[in-house]
C-alpha cells in the first residue's frame, strides 16, 4: 500500500523525471532519484539541482540522487519509471534483477517499444512479475513549468481504479491535479501520436505557413490520433481529454516542445542528424513516426498526416514535397 509519505524510486534523471521527483518530494515523499550515468547522478549529489535540464531548482533533502537501480527500489513503494520510450523495456529488465514480487509501477513515458511496437502496458505485462498493478501518467506539462510549481492537470490511467486513485492520490496537490481514467490504451496512444503531430506543426510554422494552417493541422492531426487510437482499442472520449486534445495543443503550439523544435529545424533546412542534434534532448516523435505507421499499417487505418512526418524523418522528403502531398490529397467529409 502507498502511504502519504513512503519513500518512492523515479528511475530517469533527465528533465520530467526531476520535475517529478521535486513535485513528489514537495508532496511529502522521500523520493530516490535514479540516473543511468554515474558522473551525472554524481553531480546531482554534489550541486543539488540538475544543470544540464533544470539548473534553476535546487534538489530538496528528501530527493536523493543514485546510480544503482536496486539502491533506488530499496524500501520504495512505488516505482516511477521516466525514461524515454526505447529505454522503458531496458528499464524494466533492470528493475526485475534488483527486486522481486509484485511491484506497483506507473510511467509517464510517451511512446511505442521500438522493438516490438506495442504499447508500454503490453511491455509491462510482459516483464513484470504476477500480481503487479501498473498505471500511466500523461497529460499536457512541460517539465519546467511543473519544477517552478505552475498549475497544471494530468491523466493517471489504471485498469484498476482504486490503483489509479492511490497515484493521483500520490501526485495530487493544489497545483498539480490529477484525473482518474481506466483507458490505458487511450492514454498512451495519445501521448505517442502527438509527439508526432507536434513535428508536423513545428515543420508547417518552420515554413513560414500562419495560424490557419497550424489550427487546421490540429484539428485533423487530431482526427487522425482518434483513428489509430480507436482502432488500436481506446474510447474516443478519452482523445478529447487532458492526454489527447490537451497534450496535442500543447506540444503543437509552444516551443518548450522538443518534437514542435525538432520540425522547426527541418523545416529550416537542417538535416535529421543536424536537427535532433540542436535539440540536444531525446526527441521521442523521430522514433514513435515509425511506430505510429507500423501500427497503422498493422490495422488499416489512414494516418495522412504522420504518414508525410515519417516520409520527411525516414524517407528524406523534403518538408516542402511533404506538405504539397497533403494538400494534394483529395478532399473528404470532415468526419471521416
Amino acid at each position: 500500500m502507498i502511504g502519504s509519505r513512503d519513500k518512492l524510486a523515479v528511475l530517469g534523471a533527465g528533465s520530467w523525471g526531476t520535475a517529478l521527483a521535486l513535485l513528489l518530494a514537495r508532496n511529502g515523499h522521500q523520493v530516490n532519484l535514479w540516473g543511468r550515468d554515474p558522473e551525472a547522478v554524481a553531480a546531482l549529489r554534489r550541486e543539488r539541482r540538475n544543470r544540464r535540464y533544470l539548473p534553476d531548482h535546487e534538489l530538496p533533502d528528501a530527493v536523493t540522487p543514485v546510480a544503482e537501480i536496486a539502491v533506488a527500489l530499496d524500501g520504495a513503494s512505488l516505482v516511477v519509471v521516466v525514461v524515454p520510450s526505447s529505454g522503458f523495456r531496458a528499464t524494466l529488465g533492470g528493475v526485475l534483477e534488483a527486486t522481486s514480487g509484485p511491484l506497483d509501477v506507473v510511467w509517464a513515458s510517451k511512446g511505442f517499444d521500438p522493438e516490438s511496437g506495442e504499447l508500454l502496458h503490453e511491455v509491462a505485462a510482459q516483464l513484470l512479475p504476477r500480481g503487479s498493478r501498473m498505471a500511466v501518467l500523461s497529460g499536457p506539462t512541460f517539465a519546467g513549468e511543473i519544477a517552478a510549481g505552475s498549475p497544471a492537470a494530468v491523466t493517471v490511467a489504471s485498469p484498476d481504479e482504486a490503483f489509479a486513485g492511490r497515484i493521483s492520490d500520490v501526485f495530487h496537490n493544489p497545483r498539480f491535479r490529477v484525473y482518474t481514467s481506466d483507458d490505458l490504451i487511450g492514454v498512451q496512444a495519445a501521448g505517442a501520436v502527438k509527439n508526432v503531430l507536434a513535428i508536423a506543426a513545428g515543420i508547417a510554422d518552420g515554413l513560414g505557413f500562419g495560424a490557419n494552417t497550424r489550427a487546421a493541422l490540429i484539428t485533423r492531426g487530431l482526427a487522425e490520433l482518434m483513428r489509430l487510437g480507436v482502432g488500436l482499442g481506446g474510447r474516443e472520449q478519452t482523445f478529447m481529454g487532458l492526454s489527447g486534445l490537451g497534450d496535442l495543443v500543447l506540444t503543437c503550439t509552444d516551443d518548450q516542445s522538443r518534437n514542435r523544435r525538432f520540425g522547426l529545424a527541418l523545416a529550416r533546412g537542417m538535416s535529421v542528424g543536424q536537427a535532433l542534434e540542436s535539440v540536444g534532448q531525446v526527441v521521442e516523435g523521430a522514433e514513435t513516426t515509425r511506430q505510429v505507421m507500423r501500427a497503422g499499417n498493422r490495422i488499416g487505418v489512414e494516418l495522412p498526416i504522420a504518414e508525410q512526418v515519417y516520409e520527411v524523418v525516414h524517407g528524406g522528403r523534403a518538408p516542402e514535397a511533404a506538405v504539397n502531398a497533403l494538400l494534394s490529397r483529395p478532399v473528404g467529409r470532415e468526419n471521416m
